[in-house]
């Protein structure tokens, strides 16, 4: 029997489940709860994360084969773990960070890139000297949109990691509201809005062929990790253009720099 991908947005723990026993558990008598099951783990990760909205179905009366009642909103954006994103068996993965120093201030934009779980490349840049945290974190993650597209070419399964979640949900959740209220929002203006809306049209065009995941910073993630000291290396060396990282690929000596 194939195995099934269970995820569930709203019980007593939420997540992305591998056998229908501990997704009931999660659900079963739990008031509003909300599942789906999903025939592979990327569908059930980017379905959790946010980058898709997929029906779900009530717990309710229901099995993870019945017709979706309602839909999920997918307001939360799940974090991965090093172990989880180990266990995706990617053939791209791309790790954004953004820093400013001090916030708003000097502020730059990096990128750590892995293909079969090595690294290969390391970008930095977009140095704005009156710059802001979220606009570093945006500036990073389309460019790891732009990244992504090219790859698709030639890959099958990538994903983004991101440590921001503002920049995540602005761009796969929040702008498709603003987007249908004529880019507009009720709390008043929506910042980086030209930004927002060029990577939102990106995200579009490959948000089935891609996945946009949260990981926190600085607990590990090497490729997070990375980018981080790339971020602060394009703003040391203010460095406006995205450029490659030239020098040797000294994991150890890298890690070593200032972070963010």
């Amino acid at each position: 029997m194939a195995t099934k991908y269970y995820v569930v947005w709203q019980g007593r723990e939420t997540g992305v489940f591998t056998d229908w026993a501990t997704c009931k558990k999660h659900i079963d008598k739990f008031a509003g709860a909300k599942y789906k099951s999903f025939k592979t783990q990327a569908e059930a990760n980017a379905a959790f994360s946010g980058s898709s909205t997929p029906a779900a179905a009530s717990a309710t009366g229901s099995s993870p084969s019945a017709p979706a009642r309602k839909k999920s909103s997918a307001a939360t954006v799940k974090t991965y773990t090093a172990k989880e994103i180990a266990a995706l068996n990617l053939d791209i993965e791309i790790y954004t960070d953004g820093g400013c120093d001090p916030n708003p201030g000097k502020a730059g934009s990096g990128l750590a890139v892995y293909r079969q779980g090595q690294l290969n490349e390391l970008w930095y840049g977009l140095y704005n000297p009156n710059g802001t945290n979220n606009t570093a974190e945006l500036h990073a993650l389309h460019q790891a949109l732009v990244m992504a597209e090219a790859e698709l070419k030639q890959s099958d399964s990538i994903a983004i990691f991101c440590d921001s979640k503002y920049a995540i949900q602005c761009v796969t959740q929040w702008a498709v509201g603003w987007e249908k209220k004529g880019w507009k929002k009720p709390g008043g203006e929506i910042k980086n809005l030209e930004l927002i809306q060029t990577m939102f049209a990106l995200h579009q065009k490959i948000k089935d062929r891609i996945q946009v995941l949260h990981v926190n910073g600085h607990v590990g993630v090497q490729g997070n990790e990375l980018a981080d000291r790339m971020s602060i290396l394009a703003i040391g060396e203010k460095t406006v253009d995205f450029v490659r990282y030239r020098d040797a690929l000294d994991v150890k000596a890298i890690l070593a720099m200032r972070q963010g």
